[in-house]
């Protein structure tokens, strides 16, 4: 069972009680955004470096050096 702690910073009385349906439910909701977020960025991340490792190996075609590389990539 889920609970919401409130305390009253004046008289520091603590206050368990149990989640309403709607807090529950935006709990849910916020949990499944911040998932497809983390995965979205993941997503972005991977076609970053696919991007940088293609461009890494047509340079290498063209016949620079991984210290030259390395240095454009700075």
């Amino acid at each position: 069972m889920s609970v919401a702690i409130e305390v009253n910073c004046q008289t520091g009385e603590v206050i368990e009680r149990p989640l309403t349906a709607e807090e529950i439910a935006a709990n849910e909701a916020a949990a499944a955004q911040a998932e497809a977020d983390r995965l979205a960025a993941e997503e972005a991340a991977a076609v970053v470096q696919s991007a940088k490792e293609a461009a890494h190996a047509k340079l290498a075609a063209l016949g620079l050096t991984a210290d030259e590389i390395a240095a454009l990539s700075k």
